[in-house]
């Protein structure tokens, strides 16, 4: 099995984050066993993690629609814009969730559309906030309508609403990317421990075939876990 370290997105989106707490993080990105993933940060940020992780291999990611997943495609996608032009890899957009629930999932489509526009193929992740969703039929529909209207990516939550990532909410991600054909998942909110790591690892395997897991298709965002996959060495 894949070391997850490499399918880590180390991740500070405070507001209260500082140029030097992000070199910081930035720093921890390159480990004795391998670099990690990406590290994901504040828009205002993007810049000061190009910089900081130019030549290692890890990508840069920023959150746009953060954390709230208001239902505004153009402020979204503006703000996605401003993020490719400064440089991120990869955009991770809080889809409006809450329209949603209320019944107009057609505002998910048009959202990820306007940003996926602005953003290189494959590299927008959608976070759906799972843990908010009043049914599993329904994390199932938000996430096929982030799917079809281009997003490369599936990410369970925003860590700041509610519950975060469950096996029960992964599931149902994997399940729609191998029923669409193409994309990722990225578990995220609470995940912590080695242990914890491991059974998303066999989870992944479990719904999507042995060799699958790479991290160009499986993402665990989770900083405190970095810790803990080290000391489990």
């Amino acid at each position: 099995m894949i070391d997850p370290i490499a399918l880590l997105d180390l991740t500070s989106l405070e507001d209260d984050d500082t140029p030097e707490r992000i070199r910081d993080l930035c720093a921890r990105a390159v480990t004795p066993r391998g670099p990690v993933a990406a590290v994901c940060v504040l828009p205002a940020f993007v810049g000061v993690a190009k910089k900081a992780l130019a030549g290692t291999g890890v990508k840069v990611a920023a959150v746009a629609n953060f954390p709230d997943g208001d239902d505004d495609p153009f402020g979204a996608a503006d703000e996605a814009q401003f993020e490719v032009d400064a440089g991120a890899d990869e955009v991770e957009v809080v889809v409006p969730w809450r329209a949603a629930v209320d019944g107009d999932l057609e505002a998910v489509g048009t959202l990820v559309a306007a940003c996926a526009a602005a953003v290189p193929p494959g590299g927008l992740k959608a976070i759906l906030e799972t843990g908010s969703h009043p049914s599993a039929e329904l994390t199932r529909e938000i996430a096929d309508q982030a799917l079809a209207n281009g997003a490369g990516w599936l990410k369970t939550s925003t860590g700041k609403v509610g519950p975060g990532a469950t096996p029960e909410a992964a599931r149902i991600l994997l399940e729609a990317v191998r029923d669409f054909g193409s994309g990722g998942v990225k578990v995220s909110g609470g995940v912590r421990t080695a242990e914890q790591a491991r059974e998303y690892l066999a989870l992944a395997e479990e719904v999507m075939g042995a060799g699958w897991i790479g991290p160009d298709t499986f993402r665990l965002g989770a900083s405190a876990l970095l810790d803990d996959l080290l000391r489990a060495a």
